[in-house]
C-alpha cells in the first residue's frame, strides 16, 4: 500500500514538473516579441533583422522623440485612441449589461428568437461589413473622422451579452421579487440591486470593451484614410505609418520610434489587466456558469 502511494506521488510530481516546464516554455515564447520591441526601442539604429542593439547604440532618445516630434504626434494619437476607447468602454458596458439583464430576467415574446438571431449574426466576421459601414458613414460625412469609430464600436456592442447574461443568471431572482414587493420596479432592481452585486462582470466588460478599440487597426485605418492631418489618427494607424517613413533629420530612426511607441502603448493595458485581473477572472467564471 505504501509503495503504491509513493508511486502515485512520484507520478503526480512528474506530471506537475512537466506542466510547469511546458507553461514556462510557452511564457518565454509569448514574452519574446515584447522583449524584441524593448531592445529595438533602445537602439539608436534599430534594425528589424537584429534582436539586440549593437554595441554603442543603446539610447533613450526614441522615447524622448515620441513626445517632441511634430511629424509624428504620438501624444495626439495616444489621446485620440484613449478618448475613443474610454467612450466606447463606457457606452458598450451600459448597453451590454442592460441587454444581458433584459434577456436574463424578462420573459417576453420573441426573446428566444432575438437570442438566436444575435448568435447567428455573431458568426459572420466583422470585416465583411467594413465597406458597407464605411459607405454609410460617408453618407453622413463621418468617414474622415476617427471619432466615428465610437459609433462603430458601440453599435453592435449589445451582441456581446452572453457572459454578462450568464453572470446575471446566477443571481437569485428572489432579490428581484423582494424589491418589487417593496414597491420598486425593474429599473430599481437593475440599478440599485443587480449592478452593485455585479462588480466582477462590470470590470470584465469594461476591460474587454476598452482593449478592443485600443488595439484596433482595421476599422481605424479604413475610417481615417480620408484624413490628411497626421494628428487625426489613432495610435495603431499612426505607428503603422512610421514603418513606411523614410529616415530624415527630424526622424532619424522611424523603426526605433515605432518600437518605442509600441512599448509605451502596451504599458497601460498591462497595468490595467494586472490591477483588475482578479475581477476579470471572476467575471468570466461567473458568466460561464449558465448560458
Amino acid at each position: 500500500m505504501a509503495k503504491h502511494v509513493r508511486s502515485a506521488r512520484a507520478v503526480e510530481k512528474t506530471r506537475r514538473v512537466l506542466v510547469y516546464v511546458i507553461l514556462s516554455i510557452i511564457s518565454i515564447i509569448w514574452v519574446i516579441p515584447f522583449l524584441y520591441l524593448i531592445f529595438q526601442s533602445l537602439s539608436a539604429n534599430a534594425n528589424p533583422g537584429s534582436f539586440f542593439p549593437a554595441s554603442g547604440d543603446w539610447t533613450l532618445k526614441n522615447y524622448g522623440l515620441l513626445f517632441s516630434s511634430t511629424i509624428a504626434p504620438f501624444f495626439r494619437w495616444w489621446l485620440n485612441t484613449f478618448i475613443i476607447a474610454a467612450a466606447s468602454a463606457v457606452l458598450q458596458t451600459i448597453f451590454v449589461l442592460m441587454t444581458a439583464y433584459a434577456l436574463s430576467r424578462l420573459r417576453f415574446k420573441g426573446r428566444q428568437g432575438i437570442m438566436k438571431l444575435i448568435l447567428l449574426l455573431g458568426m459572420f466576421p466583422g470585416f465583411l461589413g467594413m465597406v458597407v459601414i464605411y459607405m454609410i458613414l460617408r453618407l453622413f460625412g463621418l468617414s474622415g473622422s476617427v471619432f466615428s469609430l465610437i459609433i462603430v464600436y458601440v453599435a453592435s456592442s449589445a451582441m456581446s451579452y452572453y457572459i454578462a447574461k450568464g453572470f446575471f443568471d446566477t443571481i437569485p431572482k428572489s432579490l428581484d421579487e423582494a424589491v418589487l414587493i417593496d414597491g420598486g420596479n425593474k429599473n430599481t432592481v437593475f440599478w440599485r440591486v443587480i449592478l452593485p452585486m455585479s462588480k466582477p462582470i462590470i470590470i470584465y466588460t469594461v476591460l474587454v470593451s476598452f482593449t478592443g478599440p485600443w488595439g484596433d487597426f482595421m476599422f481605424a485605418s479604413l475610417l481615417s484614410q480620408g484624413a490628411s492631418d497626421m494628428a487625426q489618427k489613432t495610435v495603431a494607424v499612426g505607428l503603422k505609418a512610421l514603418l513606411t517613413t523614410a529616415p530624415s533629420a527630424a526622424l532619424p530612426n522611424p523603426y526605433g520610434l515605432f518600437c518605442a511607441g509600441a512599448v509605451f502603448v502596451s504599458i497601460p493595458i498591462m497595468a490595467l489587466f494586472f490591477w483588475l485581473q482578479r475581477y476579470y477572472v471572476e467575471g468570466i467564471a461567473g458568466g460561464a456558469v449558465k448560458g
